[in-house]
């Protein structure tokens, strides 16, 4: 038997032409199914770039949108920076922020905890800009956080490679927004935990208050440690500043009374916040605690010293609060407008 295997070629080749045929296909199949695989990873997560087929020019028109009304308005790079805060961590990074209160439900932007937010109207001017680029293609959700990114960096931080691929929630989450956004007078262990439930660890956290570099705060949020004594802890210097900025007890709701986070480099994102800190020259308790606290006192230190290294915590941080728990694939929607959900039938 084996002698006329070895002298018939055209029977040997007879016989392994089924398990050839056999063999391809499984292969062919193990391939395609690895394909789908990827397909289906591709659909249902963020991608870098994930518009360069469907809307090439979107990421450039936000950052033209952004840069333009930087120009004209510069608290708007705050708050840029400050909607991904306020929207990524309230359970999912999908625009739920950007929604007006209807009949039914009170809008988060109008909740207490939102106090302070401001200049929506400028994410509704380069959502129509990349609308008239591509209808119906780009989510709210991304351009609030492409415009994080690029305000981070008109503000002189760091460049974030951000993950795009959001779509849009239909519904308000104001009622439950107390449950997952940390007060500032909170203690640093629920600031902590309420991070580490969206997976970011404390130098992250850390590197994330750097956001109080810039901005600044409202006088009804820090009265409290002037009135009807000064913080024993505060920087006598600075405590002189605060009163003068902020003379009411109980500030007046209309006038626009604030103290600038940063008296040094209040426009610019760096680590000036940490050694302003560290000399009790944080104007929230969030702030004093950051500096004081064991369990975060030696990342404050360590980015008081380095602005690379708060950077370098402070893009992991973003990342990670931007990928909290998106809508993918054939999740929620693309919306028409960011303050109103679409109308289905």
């Amino acid at each position: 038997m084996h002698l006329i295997s070895k002298l018939n070629p055209h029977r040997e080749r007879a016989e392994m032409a089924p398990k050839t045929v056999i063999m391809m296909v499984l292969f062919g199949l193990i391939s395609l199914s690895a394909i789908n695989v990827s397909f289906a990873d591709t659909e249902a997560g963020l991608i870098l770039n994930f518009y360069k087929d469907s809307c090439p020019q979107a990421e450039d028109i936000i950052k033209e949108q952004v840069m333009l009304l930087y120009k004209r308005h510069k608290n708007t790079a705050f708050s840029w920076l400050r909607n991904i805060f306020h929207d990524c961590g309230v359970e999912s990074c999908d625009a739920s922020l950007l929604l007006d209160s209807t009949r039914r439900t009170l809008s988060e932007k109008e909740t207490d905890r939102s106090f302070g937010l401001r200049n929506f109207r400028y994410l509704e001017t380069i959502k129509e800009a990349v609308e008239r680029e591509c209808p119906g293609v780009v989510s709210c959700a991304d351009i609030l956080v492409l415009s994080g990114r690029d305000g981070i960096v008109a503000l002189g931080g760091p460049y974030i490679p951000l993950k795009t691929g959001r779509r849009d929630g239909r519904k308000s989450r104001a009622d439950i927004l107390e449950q997952y956004l940390p007060d500032h007078n909170e203690s640093m262990s629920v600031v902590l935990e309420r991070f580490k439930n969206i997976g970011i660890d404390t130098p992250g956290v850390v590197a994330l208050l750097g956001s109080h570099s810039v901005g600044r705060t409202h006088c009804v949020k820090l009265v409290h440690r002037l009135y009807p004594e000064v913080d024993p802890v505060l920087d006598p210097g600075h405590v002189e500043h605060m009163l003068h900025k902020c003379p009411d007890a109980i500030p007046d709701p209309k006038a626009v009374q604030y103290v600038r986070n940063d008296r040094g480099t209040p426009m610019k994102l760096d680590n000036n916040y940490y050694r302003n800190i560290l000399d009790n020259k944080g104007l929230l308790i969030v702030d004093h605690q950051l500096a004081n606290d064991k369990r975060t006192k030696p990342y404050v230190k360590k980015m008081a010293k380095s602005q690379d290294y708060f950077f370098k915590h402070f893009g992991r941080a973003i990342t990670t609060l931007t990928e909290n728990n998106p809508l993918t694939g054939t999740k929620g929607e693309i919306r028409k407008q960011c303050n109103v959900a679409n109308k289905h039938h």
